[in-house]
């Protein structure tokens, strides 16, 4: 990698001799103690150098140029929902001059501690973590760490259980529920009854939708009008796929549902496809509103989406980074401990707060849902 600057871990496979897990798995070992950057199939030097230049003494990478920090960013994933918010943030951390390294976990919540350390071996004096939970309990079982961590760290795009450790830190996310009531609204204002909501379980985004789902109902006073149905991939399940479209094409036919709640927007497209395999029309027979809108707009019909403010998560969780280690610079100890010391040491001093910042997601109305003309609520 000195050499070369970056590679994809399959071609290293075939001119080491080894199997593409083996390289894999090398690949990762390496990156957590802070030797190479991984992302996507792909590992290079820490910093981008190649040709071959050392790494600085202590492990630690070069800083950012003119002497700004180094900001750590650990997401579950650099595609989809989170490119947007990896976007945000590097723009973020270019203004103020830090440098962003990053670690994708791929929504393997095992591994987000030797990830994170590997951004601390890599020289983070800030961290952004974005963890890789995928099922209720994940936080309880891979997220008190988080806690302890001995730097300035801020929470993106999650929310911490009320009371719990993680509560306590400075965190950025999108208010889900919020855009689940939009969708609701919308689609209960142009006279449909309480849409039916599909939905994955596999990811905090999910949950969130469920939960918020259920909360917009009981807010406009709603009788659920059946089941959840549950969303699976259909390259990864095709038979449940199957099963959910089934269920919600069985619900149009019965006169049980005239409208639907989507998570996410690839599921939604697809289901639409083969919904007009099935004879049921979009927004004909169903008026449809997708969840999250990466690519409903490339829909044949466009979808109507909620669009959470992603780019701008990653932005302010930046900011929001960057402000707490210009107020630290002048203290030994960066950790979330080091306000409370100084508390201590000057009793007369005021301790800056944490911040929990939600941002509110947009409604971008299209076609799917049967509106005449397109805009953003």
């Amino acid at each position: 990698m000195r050499e070369r600057g970056t590679a994809r871990v399959s071609d290293l496979a075939a001119q080491l001799g080894v199997s593409p897990v083996t390289a894999r798995r090398d690949a990762e070992a390496l990156a957590a103690r802070g030797l190479l950057d991984r992302a996507h199939g792909q590992v290079s030097w820490p910093g981008g150098q190649g040709g071959g230049e050392r790494r600085p003494a202590g492990g630690a990478v070069a800083g950012a140029p003119g002497g700004g920090p180094v900001l750590g960013l650990l997401a579950p994933s650099a595609t989809y929902y989170f490119a947007e918010v990896i976007r945000g943030a590097r723009e973020a951390a270019a203004r103020a001059g830090a440098r962003l390294v990053l670690r994708i976990s791929d929504y393997r919540p095992e591994e987000d501690r030797a990830r994170t350390e590997g951004l601390l071996a890599a020289g983070a004096e800030g961290l952004l973590v974005a963890p890789g939970w995928r099922a209720p309990g994940d936080q309880e079982r891979h997220g008190d760490w988080i806690a302890g961590l001995p730097v300035p760290t801020v929470l993106l795009e999650r929310r911490a259980t009320p009371g719990s450790a993680l509560d306590g830190l400075d965190r950025v996310s999108s208010d889900h529920r919020h855009g689940v009531a939009l969708a609701v609204r919308h689609l209960v204002g142009m006279g449909h009854r309480a849409p039916l909501l599909v939905a994955r379980a596999d990811s905090p985004t999910a949950l969130a939708v469920r939960t918020g789902y259920a909360q917009a109902l009981g807010a406009l006073g709603l009788a659920e009008p059946g089941p959840v149905i549950d969303s699976v991939p259909s390259e990864l399940d095709p038979d449940g796929f199957e099963e959910a479209v089934r269920a919600l094409c069985s619900a149009v036919s019965s006169g049980t549902a005239s409208a639907a709640l989507v998570h996410n927007d690839v599921d939604a497209i697809q289901i639409v496809q083969r919904l007009a395999e099935l004879g049921v029309r979009v927004p004909g027979d169903l008026a449809l509103i997708a969840y999250d809108d990466e690519v409903a707009a490339l829909a044949d019909t466009p979808l109507t989406a909620v669009a959470p403010p992603k780019r701008q998560v990653g932005r302010l969780a930046t900011e929001l980074l960057v402000e707490r280690l210009v107020r630290a610079a002048g203290t030994p100890d960066h950790g979330a401990g080091a306000g409370r010391a100084e508390e201590r040491d000057h009793p007369g001093a005021e301790e800056d707060p944490r911040r929990h910042v939600t941002l509110l997601p947009r409604l971008r109305v299209r076609g799917s849902c049967g509106a005449d003309q397109p805009k953003v609520l």
